[in-house]
């Protein structure tokens, strides 16, 4: 196999420019990953709050339908 020096420099250049942009991508990768997981995190959240609420919910229309009406609401 022969040596192709601008195919080499071409390889070298991409794995160094890799290094170098790597340690400045780190921290912005880290930002939007953190983000991500607030994201996800918000929703897991307000999708419980939401469920609490159905809960309730069904809880008094099952206590109304049995003659057993909440004291606050009539």
């Amino acid at each position: 196999m022969k040596f192709h020096l601008p195919s080499f420099l071409i390889g070298y250049g991409a794995g160094a420019g890799t290094v170098l942009l790597s340690k400045h991508l780190r921290p912005l990768l880290v930002e939007l990953a953190t983000a991500g997981y607030r994201f996800v995190d918000a929703i897991v959240a307000r999708g419980a709050m939401k469920q609490e609420d159905l809960s309730d919910l069904m809880a008094e229309a099952r206590a109304r339908a049995r003659g057993k009406e909440s004291p606050t609401h009539h």
